[in-house]
This record gives C-alpha cells, sequence and structure tokens, in this order.
C-alpha cells in the first residue's frame, strides 16, 4: 500500500518557528543561508550565514516588539529578497501575525487588503513608497508604522536598517522581550489572501503548526540538504514558495539565492550553482522547449531518445549513468540541478519525462493556500506520470461521492489545514465538514494510491503559471460600467502560448448605449452605408474595458477579448449564469 511508501527519511519535527530558528543555530550557523546581489549585472554578492540571519530575525523582532506590535498584524510587500525573509520570521517569533501581500496588487487592492487585514504596520520595498505615502496622508487605514526596507529621503517612513540598529542596542541593553516570547503554536500566525478582489478574497488564517506540519511532511519524503541551493524565484508572499523553498529549505540548511528576474533565470541557475529549484510548470516547459531545440539543433535528438531508453532500461537493475550520458546538455541547462519541486498547474508528461530522462529528480506536488500548502507530493523513490504523488505523511486525502470514474471532490484531513478564513464563518463552514477540508478541486486516486487532478469544481481558471483567476472578480468590474446590465468571463486556449486567455461576454443595455454615445453611433452610421451598430459597441465597450478595468488589474488579469450582445445570458431560476451552457452554444 502507498501509506508504506510514503515515509523515506526521518527528520526532526517542528511545532513553531522559534523552533525553526533553534535548528538554525543548533545545525547550520556557519553555514551559507543566502546569496544574492543588489543588480542583475553586478559582480558582487552579498553572503549571509545563518549565524547572521538569526541575528537580523532577533534584532528586528526586538525592535517591533518595542514598537507595541505584539499581538498586532504587520504586513509586508516586496519582491523577493532577504529583508522580506528576515522580516517574515522577525514578525511572527514576535507573538505578531504576518500579513504577505502580493507584489502585483494594484493600489486599491493594496489598500483594500491592509484596510481588511487590519495591519497596524507594514514593512515595504522601496517601490512602493508613493503607494504608502498616499495612504499615510489619506489616513485611510490603521497603519501607525510605516516601514521601508531600503534608506530614502522619506520622512514618513521607519526604516529597516535603522530598526535592526535599534534591536542591537536593545539586545546590548540586556532587552530581554523578544527573548521571553512564548509561541502559542495553535494561534493565527500568517494570514494570507486567496486571489481575487478585496470584496471577493478570502484571508486564510494559518497557524506556525500548519507549517511547520507541512515542513516536516515535506522533509520525509524528498532529500534536500545544506548542500543544496535553490534559487528563489516564485513570489515569497505565495504559500508554495514561502513554505517549500524558504521555510523547508531553510530547515534543510540550504543556501537561498534570490533569482534576478525571469530574463536572468538561466544566467542565475549556472552563477550560483543552483541545485534545487521550485517552480510552476509553465517555467518547466519553456526551459524543456529550450534543451530540445538545443538537442535538435545540434542534430542529437534520436540519438538522446536512444540514450534515454538504454538509460531508463539500466535504471531498472539499479544502474543510473543519466547525468553522465547527459552531461553536455546540463552542463549547458544547469550543471549541478538535480531536483525540481513543481506544482499549482497541469504539466505536460513529455516535458515530466524529459527531465527525468536527463536525471534530474522532478518531483510533482498538489496543495492550496489552505492546507499550507502542500497536500499530496511525490517522493524520491515513488512517482506516476500524470499524478501529483500521494498524501503527504501524517495527512489524509478521500474522494467525496465519487462518480462511475472515481471521480468527486477531493477532501483532506490533517495538521496543515487552515484555521479557517478570517472573519468569514459562513466561507469556513463551506469548506470545512466534520474535521475534513473540502478542496472544490476533482480528482480520483488510482488503485496504487496516487492522486490524479481531473478539474475545478468550481469554475476557477488556472493558468499556465499557477495563477488562478476568479471569473466573478472581473465581472463585478465589467458590472460596474453603466450600459452592462451582465457579463461572463470565461477563458479559451491561446495558440500562440498554449496556455488561456481571459474572454469576456458582456450583455449591454440598448437603451442606455444610444442615450450614452448618440454622436458616436450618429457619426458611426453616417460614415457607413450598411452600418453594423454592434461593431461600433463592441469598439467602445473594449476600450472601456481596457482603460477602465485592465489598468486596475495585474497583467496576467488582463480581459484580452470580448463578445457583446444585447441578448440576456442563460441563467438558473436562481439567476445564476449557466457557464457550460452559454459557452457551448
Amino acid at each position: 500500500m502507498i501509506d508504506k511508501r510514503r515515509k523515506l527519511y526521518d527528520n526532526v519535527e517542528i511545532h513553531n518557528f522559534r523552533e525553526l530558528i533553534e535548528r538554525y543555530k543548533e545545525l547550520y550557523s556557519e553555514k551559507l543561508a543566502f546569496k544574492y546581489k543588489l543588480e542583475p549585472k553586478s559582480t558582487n554578492y552579498i553572503e549571509v550565514t545563518y549565524a547572521q540571519f538569526v541575528s537580523d530575525i532577533e534584532k528586528l523582532g526586538t525592535a517591533l516588539i518595542n514598537l507595541g506590535l505584539t499581538e498586532k498584524r504587520v504586513a509586508i510587500i516586496a519582491p523577493n529578497r532577504y529583508e522580506w525573509c528576515v522580516s517574515y520570521l522577525a514578525i511572527t517569533t514576535s507573538n505578531i501575525v504576518v500579513v504577505p501581500l502580493d507584489k502585483a496588487l494594484p493600489e486599491n487592492e493594496i489598500e483594500g487588503l491592509i484596510k481588511r487585514s487590519n495591519a497596524e504596520a507594514v514593512i515595504f520595498d522601496k517601490e512602493y513608497v508613493s503607494t504608502f505615502k498616499k495612504l499615510n496622508i489619506a489616513k485611510s487605514t490603521n497603519l501607525k508604522h510605516f516601514i521601508c526596507m531600503d534608506k530614502l529621503e522619506e520622512d514618513f517612513c521607519i526604516f529597516y536598517s535603522d530598526l535592526i540598529s535599534k534591536g542591537e542596542k536593545l539586545l546590548s541593553e540586556n532587552n530581554t522581550k523578544y527573548k521571553e516570547v512564548v509561541i502559542d503554536n495553535n494561534k493565527m500566525a500568517i494570514m494570507l489572501f486567496t486571489s481575487g478582489t478585496t470584496a471577493i478574497s478570502k484571508a486564510v488564517a494559518l497557524s506556525q503548526a500548519n507549517i511547520c506540519a507541512d515542513i516536516y511532511a515535506l522533509s520525509q519524503m524528498a532529500k534536500v540538504t545544506k548542500e543544496d541551493t535553490f534559487l528563489s524565484f516564485l513570489p515569497l508572499h505565495h504559500t508554495f514558495e514561502s513554505s517549500c523553498t524558504f521555510l523547508y529549505g531553510t530547515y534543510c540548511g540550504i543556501t537561498i539565492a534570490f533569482c534576478d528576474g525571469i530574463r536572468y533565470v538561466a544566467n542565475n541557475l549556472k552563477e550560483y550553482n543552483i541545485t534545487g529549484f521550485v517552480c510552476v510548470p509553465l517555467m518547466l516547459e519553456i526551459m524543456y522547449k529550450k534543451i530540445c531545440k538545443a538537442v535538435e539543433e545540434q542534430g542529437k535528438t534520436k540519438l538522446v531518445k536512444v540514450m534515454s531508453s538504454i538509460c531508463n532500461f539500466l535504471l531498472k537493475f539499479g544502474i543510473d549513468i543519466r547525468r553522465k550520458v547527459f552531461k553536455q546538455i546540463l552542463d549547458n541547462f544547469a550543471p549541478n540541478l538535480h531536483i525540481l519541486i513543481a506544482g499549482g498547474a497541469p504539466m505536460s508528461k513529455e516535458a515530466i519525462q524529459g527531465f527525468l530522462n536527463l536525471g534530474i529528480n522532478l518531483l510533482q506536488g498538489y496543495g492550496l493556500t489552505e492546507t499550507s500548502p502542500v497536500l499530496a507530493g511525490e517522493n524520491d523513490k515513488y512517482k506516476k506520470l500524470g499524478s501529483v504523488g500521494f498524501a503527504l505523511p501524517g495527512l489524509e486525502i478521500e474522494i467525496d461521492s465519487p462518480n462511475e470514474d472515481g471521480i468527486g471532490e477531493i477532501k483532506a484531513k490533517g495538521p496543515t489545514v487552515m484555521l479557517g478564513y478570517y472573519d468569514n464563518e459562513e466561507a469556513t463552514n463551506e469548506v470545512l465538514k466534520d474535521g475534513w477540508f473540502y478542496t472544490g478541486d476533482l480528482g480520483h486516486i488510482d488503485k496504487d494510491g496516487f492522486l490524479f487532478i481531473t478539474g475545478r469544481k468550481k469554475d476557477v481558471i488556472v493558468l499556465k503559471n499557477g495563477k488562478n483567476i476568479y471569473p466573478e472578480e472581473l465581472e463585478i468590474l465589467i458590472n460596474k460600467l453603466p450600459y452592462v446590465t451582465e457579463s461572463m468571463v470565461y477563458a479559451k486556449p491561446n495558440d500562440k502560448d498554449r496556455d488561456l486567455s481571459l474572454c469576456a461576454k458582456i450583455v449591454y443595455d440598448k437603451n442606455v448605449m444610444e442615450e450614452m454615445f448618440k454622436e458616436n453611433i450618429t457619426n458611426f452610421q453616417a460614415s457607413k452605408r450598411t452600418a453594423n451598430i454592434q461593431n461600433l459597441y463592441h469598439d467602445i465597450i473594449w476600450q472601456d474595458i481596457r482603460n477602465n478595468i485592465n489598468k486596475s488589474m495585474p497583467a496576467y488579469k488582463y480581459i484580452r477579448e470580448i463578445v457583446v450582445t444585447d441578448v440576456p445570458l442563460i441563467k438558473t431560476t436562481t439567476q445564476k449564469i449557466k457557464r457550460h451552457e452559454e459557452l457551448g452554444k
């Protein structure tokens, strides 16, 4: 049975982030924790040991407590950087709730989430100075402390470096408030907002026990050691990157190198001697295509296929020569890369097998923000193409009300499941029932215990890069346009990059359109012998979508195509749009 295969390695269980920091001190003190550059093209590297990392955490934590933030909420918003990691652990180990915010959010959403979280302080990168200056002037939130990670000529900010110095001074004066903090493992320590507008997104309440249970479970599945260097590419506010690269990685004593940006990934893999990488399938698909193209240009595609077959045959007898056989390919790509952890979206079997053929251990997983996040995954020994592995040690996964094909809603139980949605009992009760968390995803479990995801129970659109799009979020914004009576957002395949493009079907009020755009309509009709007025309406609405909707959203939420009509959408008796029927018309 699969249960006997889940645990490959023994490790020490931790229950909170204070214990994680003690692990840093005991096992990795002089080990390199972070290596990064301040500018992409720089040749000067900044290196930070675990000892220095711990020291900075304790200094900042002491300073934050001194500001009176104990039991309060502190938000963080910044690109991936060392100060983000220090801030996260300084906040949570000081009995303060951390609120990581998406760095791609527009100003209105940042303000909305700051309000909803009731944060009293925010730690931010210099690129958000103008945003928080406006909030400081407007006094529209409960923010009392604006902490900038960068030293600037701004009088409304407290500076991160000054807080580090203040904490150091307090500690030298025998201030013991940070040391005396006692962590409640099961209390909300992390507030994470799901994708959506400020009105729709849910605030997931996670405890330190939740995250630490996931770290411990992951450590039993994959062999990651202090000899590894991982590239941090995905945004740290996302629990996948935060839990898997940052927290699980440092639990194992890895060195974290911060990516200089998507254009520099290939260079970073080589210059930092990267051995591991947590990413979404889109990135791996792109990498695999580049590898295949390079092999094809050298006229070695057939040879690689033949040698892959030979290597896989020898693997059955415990003989692994893959990295020796494909050394040239690996040297051109990432010579030391040996482990990839992927999740968040489907990935082609061809690409999965391609990386395995090269001797790179590709592990696919599945989870949600609400589950800290990883629920299931492959381990170093047991894999099956197309699956997302099996339940992590200590967790249970079942299929609720499976149909004749064994497909039903995936539900999970275990210590990684969230406390609930903050300040939203109704939404919490919808997904937490009798100790089980109902994921809203559909799947089946095969006879060997492997979990396969087959779709979404609800209509969430999942892009290839792992981003979730909630149609209702965009529909609310579209429906605010004065001439729109209703709308439906959906996705359709984009032949250009094999991803999905967001589209909208928009129903307009003909009378309102005629009233609002009299002059446009008159000019349009006068200029054409056989005028199709709907073309004009399309152009008017499309301009509004681009100027008033898309510009207020991150790029991945842009509407790329619209269909306009004055015919009402097909709806149920309760006035819910029948999406599948509309798409099938």
